[in-house]
């Protein structure tokens, strides 16, 4: 005989989850915990990390107290610290070039909301891309890549937020192989103190959209647009939580925690309506390899395994994701299904667009959404955006920019604190012993 607290907790499972029933949680659970966590614990890999730290062997990015970490908890119960402010920026090769909207939203949401950071232009490609299409070099070499970019962040002083999820994931996993795999670290030691470097370690791998999570009551309270009538369904991305699962973070006020938290908690925060659908498993259709060579099979996959029951279960006005992949495969797969008589044209915009156009961003200078195949338009006069009166304003502003009548317009004074860095040729004299730490 269940209680009646049971039953309470029965109807919301139902209500949050329309698709429950169907689903197997603990062959879900399973998956997750089992078929992709590291074998030997995210505590325990930590515990090694903070033990190499005594030895001298590899030197942490500790998160400081002016970092303002907020505690979040992790799938296994762990918490995580994610650093709010003072935030160095390890930006996406595929947000720049194809989704360009996406990371000058991350950077208007931090001017919004006050948050000091740094926008990082020698900053390397973490390599992701071959090492999940299989034509990555050795474990040495990725191992070198993160370590490098790791080392820039470091000197700098401001902790890294990785924008990309396959970034985030590769370097979970590339963070675990240095910390368990002493034969890495004798092998990339000298060869980053070649570069007058040696191995870095941030205290945590942190994901943008963690970030973008944690702050997200926060930047609600600067909403513009009234989201209450807004039905969002949220893919989140493989790369961000099924590689090293137990370091992504969950909260019960979030899908009865049995989902990560981000993106679904940012929209849910700016009070748009979650819905469920069946497929809120699979991949978006983008994987890696497949990409290269079968791309038609993305797109079929991306418009029947994501966006049509997206809109035919859950009736969604809007999906949201937050990787790279995730964001170009699901909007621009669409146009594909149009050609063939399939044309569901659901807006597709990453959790950083949607905060950023909630709360008055410009679609089109800072969204950016004339980059997206789908009717993004739509969904912003849905919620009340004026979208001709910006379109006016950009197109007149692209022509003032050809005519000489304008200067381009610049999120932060450029390359923001960074020559300052950049002008220090003994910037390690520290590390050296020369001066004092």
């Amino acid at each position: 005989m269940l209680s009646q607290d049971e039953k309470q907790i029965q109807r919301e499972v139902r209500e949050a989850f329309p698709m429950s029933d169907d689903v197997d949680w603990n062959e879900v659970y399973q998956r997750i915990i089992y078929r992709y966590s590291t074998p030997h614990g995210l505590e325990h890999v930590k515990e090694e990390m903070y033990k190499l730290e005594d030895k001298g062997e590899i030197i942490i990015h500790h998160i400081k107290p002016y970092n303002n970490p907020v505690e979040a908890q992790t799938l296994n119960g762990s918490p995580k610290k994610i650093p709010t402010t003072k935030l160095w920026h390890h930006k996406s090769c595929g947000q720049c070039g194809h989704i360009p909207g996406y990371p000058t939203s991350v950077f208007w949401v931090m001017n919004k909301l006050e948050i000091d950071y740094l926008d990082e232009p020698h900053q390397t490609s973490c390599t992701g891309w071959n090492y999940h299409a299989s034509g990555a070099s050795n474990p040495v070499a990725l191992a070198g890549v993160y370590v490098r970019n790791m080392w820039r962040a470091y000197e700098t002083g401001y902790f890294p937020l990785i924008h990309c999820g396959t970034s985030f994931g590769h370097y979970k996993e590339v963070r675990n192989m240095i910390i368990l795999h002493k034969e890495i670290r004798d092998k990339l030691r000298p060869i980053m103190r070649k570069l007058d470097m040696d191995i870095v370690i941030p205290e945590e791998v942190v994901h943008y959209s963690e970030w973008l999570y944690v702050m997200s009551k926060k930047a609600a309270q600067q909403k513009k647009y009234n989201l209450d009538n807004i039905k969002a369904a949220v893919h989140t991305p493989c790369h961000v939580y099924k590689l090293v699962p137990e370091d992504t973070v969950y909260d019960p006020e979030v899908f009865q925690g049995r989902r990560p938290a981000a993106p679904s908690g940012t929209v849910q925060n700016f009070g748009a309506k979650l819905v469920d659908y069946s497929t809120w498993w699979d991949c978006c259709g983008f994987g890696f390899r497949h990409i290269l060579t079968e791309r038609e099979f993305s797109r079929s996959f991306a418009l029947f395994k994501k966006v049509i029951p997206a809109v035919e279960e859950g009736n969604a006005d809007i999906f949201v994701t937050s990787d790279t992949g995730c964001v170009t495969t699901l909007d621009k797969s669409q146009w594909a299904g149009k050609a063939h008589g399939f044309n569901y044209n659901l807006p597709v915009l990453a959790d950083a667009q949607f905060a950023a156009l909630a709360m008055g961003a410009d679609p089109y200078i800072i969204a950016q959404i004339h980059w997206h195949a789908t009717d993004v338009e739509g969904f912003l006069r849905k919620i009340g955006v004026p979208v001709d009166d910006y379109k006016e304003k950009f197109v007149q502003y692209l022509q003032d920019l050809r005519e000489g009548k304008t200067e381009p317009q610049y999120l932060y004074p450029k390359h923001r604190k960074i020559d300052f860095y950049l002008s220090l040729p003994d910037r390690v004299k520290w590390y050296k012993k020369e001066v004092p730490k």
